[in-house]
């Protein structure tokens, strides 16, 4: 094909009806988790990716406490509504993915998801206090778009708690919660989850810099052009479908 013809392989869904846009979220879900194991993100049983149903408003899928992410399926995932009770699913939920996760879809409306986990260099990286340096082009996703939760009081069980977390993002992509590690949101699975993915590596840039001793960031003028050319949600969105087909050419039993 030539000019006109040439088609954009990069070309977000539509969808016909609530429950195709549920499946189709629900499959970005399960991928997300199998990506995230894959890059040896889980810790535990910690971690957890909610997806706002999409006629539900309030009400988030997540996964199952105690599940490995690198087995996680489509139908493996449980439904929550407000009060973070279970009303669709076979498993019960961790506490904490509920009260961090309610309140920043609550406080943010334009987040379809979300996602936190505990990944060396995030967590590691959080102990700082500081925002990561927009060291390198990827990093500049993130330049005046995170922010920092400088402070630790232990698992986030209670609401406020939750809702501490939620005032620290803001209206940005991603915050740093101290000693804890990194939360990213989207208005996708897939934004969400690809950002969670790149801040993961630009705090081992960032860590790997100042152990050399060669941290240069990269000037206001031009950190702030580059974010604008790769930290939109079309670029999250964007960088997220080779990472799909690649997890679910691999491992396509997610899909059940």
């Amino acid at each position: 094909m030539k000019g006109n013809d040439v088609q954009d392989y990069l070309q977000p869904p539509s969808f016909e009806s609530v429950s195709e846009e549920r499946e189709h979220g629900k499959q970005r879900l399960a991928g997300a988790f199998r990506l995230f194991g894959r890059f040896g993100f889980s810790e535990g049983a910690a971690g957890h990716i909610t997806y706002r149903d999409p006629e539900y408003k309030d009400h988030l899928w997540v996964n199952p406490y105690g599940k490995p992410f690198t087995e996680i399926k489509t139908t493996d995932l449980v439904l929550v509504n407000d009060r973070g009770e279970v009303v669709e699913g076979d498993y019960s939920i961790h506490k904490s993915a509920f009260s961090i996760h309610s309140a920043v879809h609550k406080a943010r409306p334009d987040v379809i998801a979300s996602a936190h986990a505990h990944p060396v260099y995030g967590k590691t990286w959080s102990t700082s206090g500081r925002l990561i340096d927009p060291l390198t082009q990827d990093a500049c996703a993130f330049y005046n778009d995170h922010s920092v939760l400088d402070e630790f009081s232990g698992v986030v069980y209670e609401d406020k708690e939750g809702e501490k977390v939620a005032k620290a993002l803001g209206n940005n992509k991603a915050v740093l919660l101290r000693s804890h590690g990194p939360l990213t949101v989207g208005q996708s699975v897939d934004a969400a989850a690809f950002w969670f993915i790149t801040m993961e590596r630009s705090c081992q840039s960032q860590l790997l810099a100042e152990a050399a001793g060669i941290v240069h960031p990269i000037d206001p003028k031009n950190a702030e052009l580059t974010a604008r050319q790769v930290g939109r949600e079309k670029d999250g969105w964007e960088n997220f479908q080779p990472l799909w087909e690649r997890i679910v050419n691999e491992q396509p039993d997610l899909l059940n």
